[in-house]
C-alpha cells in the first residue's frame, strides 16, 4: 500500500507542526471553551452501525492508535486546551476508501472498512490521521469560508488547499495529494463549536499520497 510511505517521517515533522500557527483563525474575542475533540466523538456510543453520517470509524480508528501507542500525536485530540482544527470523515468517507483501496463498487460494512484501515498498520493509521489534524488554530465557519486558496499545515508535517466555491451558496472543499480522486468537500460545519478544538465533517478522506 503507498499509504505506508508516509509514516516514516511523520514524529519529526509533528513536533514543529504543533507549534506552526495557520493564517487563518476563528474570529472574535470570547474565551473558547475546553471540551476536547475526543470527548465529542467517545460520546457516540453506537458503535458500528448502518448511519454513514456520523464518525464510528474515525472514533475506533483514534482509539486504536492511542492504545497502540499511548504517546501518539493524535492525543492532541484529548487535550481540549490545545487549539485545532479537525477535519472529520464520516463513515461513509471510510467506506468509499476502502472500495477505492480494494476496487470494488461496493461498500463495506463498518466492521469491515474499519478492519482494512487497520490493516494498513498503526504507524499509517496515524499518519492518515494526522494529515486530518491542522494545529494551532480555531478554523469556525465563517473563517473557513474567507480563506479561498489557504494553504493549511497539518500536523503530519504536509498541507492541504482550501478551496471555496459556489454563488449563492458557498461551499468548502479541500485540496490533497491525490490528483486522480474527487477531493473531500466539508458537509458539516462548527462539530464542538465554542471551543478550542473544532471539527467540520467531510465525505471523503484525505488522501497524503496519489493513489493509483
Amino acid at each position: 500500500m503507498r499509504f505506508l510511505r508516509f509514516g516514516s517521517a511523520t514524529a519529526a515533522l509533528v513536533a514543529c507542526a504543533l507549534v506552526a500557527t495557520p493564517a487563518v483563525a476563528q474570529a472574535g474575542t470570547k474565551a473558547l471553551g475546553t471540551r476536547s475533540l475526543a470527548a465529542v466523538l467517545t460520546a457516540d456510543k453506537s458503535g458500528f452501525d448502518r448511519n454513514g453520517s456520523d464518525f464510528d470509524i474515525l472514533t475506533a480508528a483514534v482509539l486504536a492508535v492511542l492504545k497502540a501507542k499511548p504517546s501518539s500525536p493524535v492525543g492532541v485530540l484529548t487535550d481540549g486546551r490545545t487549539a485545532l482544527t479537525a477535519f472529520v470523515p464520516n463513515d461513509r468517507a471510510f467506506r468509499t476508501l476502502v472500495a477505492d483501496l480494494q476496487h470494488s463498487k461496493r461498500l463495506p460494512s463498518e466492521k469491515k472498512a474499519f478492519t482494512a484501515v487497520a490493516g494498513l498498520g498503526i504507524n499509517t493509521v496515524e499518519s492518515i490521521l494526522l494529515y486530518h489534524v491542522v494545529p494551532g488554530a480555531t478554523i469556525d465557519r465563517r473563517a473557513a469560508l474567507k480563506a479561498d486558496g489557504a494553504s493549511l499545515k497539518t500536523a503530519a508535517g504536509s498541507s492541504i488547499k482550501v478551496d471555496v466555491y459556489g454563488y449563492c451558496w458557498k461551499r468548502v472543499k479541500l485540496v490533497d495529494a491525490d490528483r486522480s480522486d474527487r477531493d473531500p468537500r466539508v458537509i458539516k460545519f462548527d462539530i464542538n463549536k465554542g471551543n478550542r478544538q473544532i471539527a467540520h465533517g467531510i465525505d471523503r478522506v484525505l488522501r497524503p499520497v496519489d493513489l493509483p
